[in-house]
């Protein structure tokens, strides 16, 4: 494998490179911060360093010591967006193969971009403060000094002090009172021996509890949600896991739980080791969102035991998860579900091509990021663009010999980073003994997959689930010239599932709905007293595409209580065509709300 190249980052890893991680540090909730210690083992990997350069972006840096003694060091000056690269002199110029220890003492400051930081008014109960972090992509240098590249993997000893309860990407090896500092602190310590990257070390602290909802899985939430909670996940989640290990090989994290976030969280999931964060809106009461954990649940094997090299290759991760997410939907609800869920994906990623630029580099499987920042190229185009390579590559080899290099390929890249080159070898020198896939393979225009920008040919989806939602969707077409009189039995026996193809099929017409045709939507299927966030943005869409005046406030609500990018951005960017007054003063009025991650991309959206 050649040495990975990572645009976005300022460390020396291909000079030294990170072998061991202890994070020791404390959270102070009135100040904001975290501070403490970072200890880096770095192993040498040529003769004559003079220097090690870390990554960090908004960090107090205290002083620095290398096998306990202190030395010199500076920060350079910011470079966006990747921060201040911190230079460590190598007073004893160390050869290839040595080990030295890098302590860091810091504290992060309040533009740190990883964590977000809640007052009791802004939990479920009011009672106490809250925080958790978000690291991915490139935020884990607000948080502590790191080799801030997916390239580089290390495992973790963490030891985290704070007045409230504390998960953290890790096993739990106990609790006990912290004698020397704040009365009623206690340490929570976690080992991670699996080697992860950076962007994987998650940390949340509140007043959180735990529920058993599998024989290796917990739900951690507050106190009020946690029966909900428990409720919705328990029973699928195993499944989950054994039908993925089926799939791949056995799970290797020994526990899998899941820590329902509080509403800002601004993914649908974060699949930080052992324990998954997620946001809220996945518990609707109905089960109709739990596979969000099943994609989260995928991560454990591509993109945590097996991680894009950088994060142009970005597709490598969240392409295979995608991949195997819809298996497990298969497995469990049957064949028609692949496709169902496939169809529903390429929506998102025609109206993410379209929102881009059908040409834009950032429809491209590998992109460019020299310079630029990994977030602003987020969105659905490497997840569902990824996984219609791979699902394109299935169907060429043929499923049966596919389904046996999918072991091959998570075996080999066990523990380890790649590109999208490293990928390809792999695969073409797996089936380079069988005649026929690799004749098929020789058929593959690797530059129009790698670099081609825009949407691929649609592959011929099974449509059996969603001819029933498109068949109901051309009677709201033309309802104001037909005798079609709309009821609450159109949709009785239909699934969430559905109800979004619905919704979506009408948000794709040329011509919007009129308000009226809206408010008569509103009426007869009672969209608005969903709790599911999938089913309510999606009408929500319905009406700011209608003009539909008298949704302008329940746009504006929702938009107060979730921090989901994938509902908010959206719905801003609607709703700032409808009324840019409102938009504007209901960003303003939950800016403290969202993440900072969510905040900076609504910002840029609204043009702010």
């Amino acid at each position: 494998m050649a040495p990975i190249t990572d645009p976005n980052t300022l460390a020396n890893h291909h000079s030294v490179v990170t072998e061991y991680t202890t994070i020791d540090v404390a959270l102070d909730f009135k100040a904001s911060s975290v501070s403490g210690d970072a200890t880096l083992k770095l192993k040498v990997l040529k003769d004559g360093v003079g220097e090690v350069v870390l990554d960090t972006s908004y960090l107090d840096i205290k002083c620095v010591a290398i096998d306990g003694k202190e030395t010199t060091w500076k920060l350079d000056d910011r470079k966006e967006p990747y921060g201040s690269a911190l230079r460590i002199t190598l007073t004893n110029k160390p050869k290839a193969g040595d080990s030295i220890d890098v302590m860091i003492s810091y504290s992060t400051t309040e533009k740190c971009t990883a964590l977000q930081w809640m007052t009791p008014d802004q939990t479920s109960n009011k009672k106490h403060p809250y925080m958790f972090s978000q690291c991915q992509a490139i935020h884990a240098r607000s948080l502590y000094p790191c080799q801030d590249t997916p390239a580089v993997k290390s495992p973790f000893t963490i030891s985290i002090r704070s007045p409230l309860p504390v998960v953290a990407s890790g096993l739990s090896t106990g609790s006990k009172k912290f004698q020397a500092g704040t009365p009623g602190t206690l340490v929570y310590t976690f080992q991670q021996d699996i080697p992860i990257p950076s962007y994987l070390f998650a940390v949340a602290s509140g007043d959180i509890a735990s529920a058993s909802i599998g024989p290796r899985s917990m739900v951690y939430a507050g106190p009020e949600e946690l029966l909900k909670c428990k409720t919705e996940l328990e029973g699928d989640t195993e499944k989950f896991i054994q039908i993925a290990e089926k799939l791949v090989y056995p799970y290797p994290w020994t526990t899998y739980s899941v820590l329902i976030l509080p509403p800002s969280f601004p993914y649908g999931g974060m699949e930080n080791p052992n324990i998954t964060f997620a946001t809220p809106t996945i518990i609707s009461g109905d089960k109709s969102n739990v596979d969000v954990i099943a994609h989260e649940l995928a991560h454990s094997w591509s993109g945590n035991l097996v991680s894009n090299g950088s994060w142009e290759h970005f597709w490598l991760n969240e392409g295979w998860t995608v991949y195997i997410e819809r298996r497990i939907q298969a497995a469990l609800h049957g064949p028609q579900y692949f496709d169902f869920s496939s169809i529903i994906g390429w929506k998102a990623f025609r109206e993410s091509v379209e929102l881009f630029g059908a040409d834009h580099e950032f429809t491209k499987l590998i992109v460019d990021l020299k310079d630029k920042d990994p977030d602003d190229a987020f969105s659905s185009i490497p997840y569902e663009k990824g996984f219609n390579f791979l699902y394109y590559l299935d169907r060429l080899v043929g499923r049966e010999k596919w389904d046996k290099f999918i072991p091959h390929y998570f075996k080999k890249f066990h523990q380890k980073s790649l590109t999208s080159f490293d990928f390809k070898d792999t695969l073409l020198e797996y089936f380079s003994s069988d005649a026929e896939a690799a004749a098929a393979l020789k058929t593959v225009d690797w530059e129009e997959k790698f670099y081609g920008p825009g949407l691929p040919p649609k592959p011929d989806f099974d449509t059996t689930l969603v001819d029933v939602c498109y068949l109901l969707a051309d009677c709201w077409k033309s309802i104001e010239t037909t005798q079609f009189e709309p009821k609450p039995s159109d949709i009785a026996d239909w699934g969430s599932g559905q109800l979004v193809v619905f919704l979506e099929a009408i948000t794709d017409f040329e011509k919007p709905l009129t308000p009226a045709v809206v408010e008569k939507m509103k009426d007869a299927y009672k969209f608005l007293d969903s709790e599911n966030a999938e089913i309510l943005s999606r009408f929500l869409t319905v009406a700011l595409k209608a003009k539909d005046e008298k949704l302008y406030a329940r746009t504006a609500e929702a938009l107060g209580q979730w921090g989901r990018m994938k509902f908010v951005r959206p719905l801003f960017r609607l709703l700032n065509d409808c009324d840019r007054e409102l938009a504007v003063a209901t960003f303003k009025k939950n800016d403290n709300f969202y993440h900072p991650i969510c905040r900076e991309a609504v910002r840029k959206d609204l043009k702010l």
